[in-house]
C-alpha cells in the first residue's frame, strides 16, 4: 500500500484536532464502551477517513475517538477490521500506521478472546505476554515501506516488559486478578474445533481470537511499543459441553467493562 495513502488520512485526521495523542487503543468486541470515557471527544466515522476500511461486526461501533483521558491525550479505535470481514491485512492494520503518523508512541490492543487455559473464566482479564501468529499470513508480506520499518523486524520482545510491569502494579493496586498467557491467532470466522483447541494448548496457547496480531507486527514494524489485554469472554470449544456464539462474546464482555474501564484507566495515568 502506498505511503501517500497513510499520510493522506493522518493530514485528514489532523485537520480536525487539536492535540497529538500519545497512546492509542484498539477496542475489541463488546469494549468499545471505553471510548465513551475520552473527555472532549472529537469522533470521526472510519467511512469519512481516506483509506479506512468499515467495521462490519456487531459490536464495534466503527469510528475514531480522539481527546483525553486521565489527561493524557489519546485515540481510540471504537471497533477494529479483521481478516475474515474480506479485508486484505493491508487494510486491516492500516490504522495502525495511520496512528504513528499523528503521533501515537504506545499501543494497548484489546480483544474478546476464547479461554483455552482451563484456569481461566469467562470475564476474566488477561496480560498477553506473547501471541502465535497461527493466521498463515503476515502483514508485512509485499514490498517493505522504509518509511516505518526494516525489512525484518525483530518480534523477540512484542509487548513491551516496561508496559506489562505497569499493567501488573496497576492491578495489584486494584486488587485485580490478572492472568497473563500466550494470545493465538486464528482468521476465523467459525470457532475453533474441541481438537484444534486441545492443539493449540499443547503449542502453548492461553487464549484464542480473530484479530489483535497483525495489528501488533505492525505496530512493532513501526517502532511503536505495545500492550495487550484480552477480556476472557468464553472457554473455548470442548472445555465446556456448551455451543459457542458471538452473542455470549457481547454479554460476558459487558458484564466484565466496568473492571475493564477501572483498569485501562488507572494504567493510562501511568503509561
Amino acid at each position: 500500500m502506498r505511503s501517500e495513502l497513510f499520510f493522506q488520512a493522518a493530514n485528514f485526521i489532523q485537520e480536525k484536532i487539536n492535540i497529538s495523542p500519545k497512546i492509542g487503543f484498539i477496542l475489541g468486541s463488546g469494549l468499545g464502551v471505553f471510548a465513551d470515557e475520552i473527555v472532549n471527544p472529537v469522533k470521526i466515522s472510519y467511512d469519512e477517513i481516506p483509506g479506512f476500511p468499515v467495521s462490519t461486526v456487531e459490536g464495534h461501533k466503527g469510528q475514531l475517538v480522539i481527546g483525553a483521558l486521565e489527561g493524557v491525550p489519546v485515540v481510540a479505535m471504537q471497533g477494529r477490521f479483521h481478516f475474515y470481514e474480506g479485508y486484505s491485512l493491508d487494510k486491516v492494520t492500516f490504522p495502525v500506521r495511520v496512528m504513528k503518523l499523528i503521533g501515537v508512541e504506545k499501543l494497548v490492543v484489546t480483544n474478546a478472546a476464547g479461554g483455552i487455559n482451563t484456569s481461566f473464566e469467562p470475564g476474566d482479564l488477561m496480560l498477553i505476554t506473547d501471541h502465535i501468529n497461527n493466521m498463515g499470513k503476515n502483514p508485512l508480506i509485499g514490498p517493505n515501506d522504509d518509511a516505518f520499518g526494516v525489512r525484518f523486524p525483530d518480534m523477540s520482545i512484542s509487548y513491551c516488559k516496561q508496559m506489562r510491569d505497569k499493567a501488573r502494579q496497576v492491578a495489584h493496586n486494584m486488587g485485580l486478578a490478572l492472568k497473563e498467557g500466550i494470545y493465538v491467532a486464528n482468521t476465523g470466522p467459525s470457532y475453533e474445533t474441541p481438537a484444534e483447541i486441545r492443539m493449540l494448548r499443547k503449542i502453548g496457547g492461553d487464549a484464542v481470537g480473530m484479530s489483535t496480531v497483525p495489528e501488533v507486527i505492525v505496530a512493532r514494524h513501526a517502532g511503536m511499543n505495545v500492550l495487550g489485554i484480552s477480556c476472557i469472554s468464553n472457554m473455548a470449544a470442548g472445555i465446556l459441553d456448551q455451543p459457542l456464539s458471538h452473542d455470549e462474546v457481547i454479554e460476558t464482555t459487558e458484564k466484565a467493562k466496568e473492571r475493564f474501564l477501572m483498569f485501562v484507566k488507572e494504567l493510562t495515568k501511568v503509561l
